[in-house]
């Protein structure tokens, strides 16, 4: 089971004064990369924020938002009465005018308004918490949908390169004999005597240094637990990065040893299946 990195979640609460809309997008990102955006009456809760995400989503350049919306009257702001009498008392001295004058003019000035600092209700913040959960998981479920697709796509790529490395193994013996043949020709060109016995030595070591069976069966191995992984419980980006490493180095090698065009374009054919693998992978969790 494997997690892509990208997701979307979404959660709505109403409450009796008010909309609260949480989201979270998430992209692909070598670490966790965490942007919250939040009013300021929740500011205070952003940190224990920031530890369930991280623990949740692990890894990801992951878009937290909460969004209020006013959906009854409710103001934090209020007049300060003593002040604006003082004001209006003051001005009656310097200005003719009625009370409603007056009034205009005293609510513009310092102090006339009082702006009441929100406090969070214990009752409502649990309430906003069960849904950023909500929201957690809403994302969670997408980055499975998406991994689902990812492990389909990898399994039929690693079927390809292992179909291939089959190839492979069923043209060496050909590959060999032609490695044989190119030197026994060389040599008889050369229209010198030589040592038969010697040149035979020379020719099995040369061909040994062309050996490929290690390089096959270590990447039939990778192929084998890159598989394993996919199917295992945790979903581990990097582990399957790194195994693709080791599957690059042994094609790599096969091709350099290969000294044959046909087993080479064979190499070619298997290093493009394992670079879209890596592509990939640049999703996976």
């Amino acid at each position: 089971m494997i997690y892509s990195m990208t997701g979307y979640g979404k959660s709505v609460l109403q409450l009796p004064t008010k909309k609260i809309t949480i989201e979270l997008k998430s992209l692909n990102s070598k670490n966790l990369d965490l942007n919250v955006r939040m009013p300021s009456i929740y500011r205070e809760k952003e940190l224990s924020i920031r530890k369930l995400l991280a623990t949740k989503l692990q890894r990801g350049k992951v878009d937290f938002s909460i969004y209020v919306e006013a959906t009854a009257e409710d103001t934090s702001t209020q007049i300060n009465t003593p002040v604006v009498k003082q004001y209006m008392e003051q001005l009656k001295h310097v200005v003719d005018g009625d009370a409603i004058e007056l009034l205009k003019m005293a609510v513009r000035f310092p102090d006339a308004l009082n702006t009441v600092r929100e406090e969070i209700d214990d009752d409502e913040w649990k309430t906003i918490e069960a849904q950023i959960n909500a929201a957690i998981n809403d994302l969670i479920d997408h980055r499975l949908d998406e991994g689902k697709v990812l492990e389909h796509d990898f399994n039929k790529r690693i079927v390809a390169i292992g179909n291939i490395l089959e190839e492979v193994i069923a043209m060496d013996p050909e590959r060999v004999e032609g490695v044989r043949e190119r030197l026994l020709k060389g040599a008889e060109d050369l229209k010198e005597k030589y040592d038969e016995n010697r040149f035979e030595q020379e020719l099995v070591y040369y061909i040994e240094k062309f050996d490929i069976t290690e390089e096959k069966v270590r990447l039939n191995n990778h192929l084998n637990y890159f598989t394993e992984c996919i199917n295992s419980k945790d979903s581990n980006g990097k582990k399957l990065g790194f195994i693709s490493q080791e599957m690059g180095r042994e094609i790599n090698t096969i091709g350099s040893k290969s000294n044959y065009a046909p087993m080479q374009q064979l190499v070619v054919q298997m290093k493009d299946e394992l670079e879209k693998i890596k592509e990939q992978l640049l999703n996976v969790l």
